[in-house]
């Protein structure tokens, strides 16, 4: 299970990942948070708005469902309106088995079945700008940030593509998004294969990748970990009485964990469990 990540280090994965960012009045804390809870996080869903001002829509809901509508809008020029950030009123009730299969990171079923799990409670809700009649297209600027937003916040949580759900997946109520999702998170998986550095996406990065926070278990050897220790010694976070070395232990951990410290991170933020965005910026050479 894993805990949202802190608003600010969400606009630090979708900024590391090239997203173009505008962000509106309060939105880190405009939120559903007090009518129940948010995580633990599972997957990003996807909707499409299936009309226009969307992103006041989105932001303020209407009389009988309260904004905001969604963490995101992402408009036709590929623009991401940050709207609001928590539990947000953008899924309501899907399936079990939808559910469990994004939380394996599996096939998601055909037919997704009784509308059991609350949504809201477990996902990052993005809403793309659309009509959502089939004739309204999706420009290449905007499918290109749904692609960096949801790899962004895989990204972050160690997770795969599989992640990534449409709403017309989560219940048989809904027909959104309108385009492929097979496609988008091949696309997501794509984009996953390689660390962005400063928002560009690199044919042969010079830095070792982001190899997800499950990487780093006990009894884990690699030599990624010595090259991490070594740049974390370098930055002055290194709290080794002997190393490092290629076996992840307490040691990597609690240098780690300084080095989050360090970028301002806190809390169940600052671990010593390596997350994407830290990982991009302590710039860990390839072995």
């Amino acid at each position: 299970m894993a805990t949202p990540l802190s608003a600010a280090a969400f606009e630090a994965a979708l900024r590391a990942e090239g997203v173009t960012l505008k962000e509106h009045s309060n939105w880190s804390t405009h939120n559903r948070n007090a009518v129940g809870a948010w995580g633990p996080a599972q997957g990003v869903m996807l909707h499409h708005t299936a009309g226009s001002n969307s992103v006041a829509l989105c932001r303020t809901g209407m009389t009988n469902l309260p904004g905001p509508l969604c963490i995101a809008v992402i408009a036709k020029d590929g623009t991401v309106h940050l709207v609001g950030y928590g539990r947000t009123n953008h899924a309501g009730r899907g399936s079990t088995a939808a559910y469990d299969a994004v939380r394996h990171g599996t096939a998601i079923p055909s037919r997704p079945g009784a509308d059991a799990v609350d949504g809201n409670a477990h996902f990052y809700g993005f809403e793309i700008e659309n009509l959502g009649n089939g004739r309204d297209p999706y420009p290449d600027a905007q499918l290109a940030a749904v692609e960096r937003v949801a790899a962004a916040v895989c990204r972050a949580h160690g997770w795969g593509a599989g992640r990534v759900i449409g709403h017309k997946e989560w219940t048989t109520r809904k027909i959104d998004p309108t385009f492929s999702m097979a496609g988008m998170r091949t696309r997501i998986t794509k984009r996953l294969t390689v660390t962005p550095a400063g928002g560009t996406q690199p044919d042969s990065p010079v830095y070792e990748p982001f190899p997800g926070a499950a990487f780093f278990t006990a009894g884990r050897r690699s030599a990624i970990v010595t090259a991490m220790g070594r740049r974390l010694v370098a930055e002055g976070c290194g709290r080794y009485e002997v190393g490092p070395g290629p076996s992840w232990t307490a040691a990597d951990r609690r240098s780690y964990a300084a080095w989050q410290h360090k970028l301002g991170y806190s809390g169940s933020d600052a671990d010593g469990v390596p997350g994407a965005t830290s990982w991009a910026k302590l710039r860990v050479p390839r072995t």
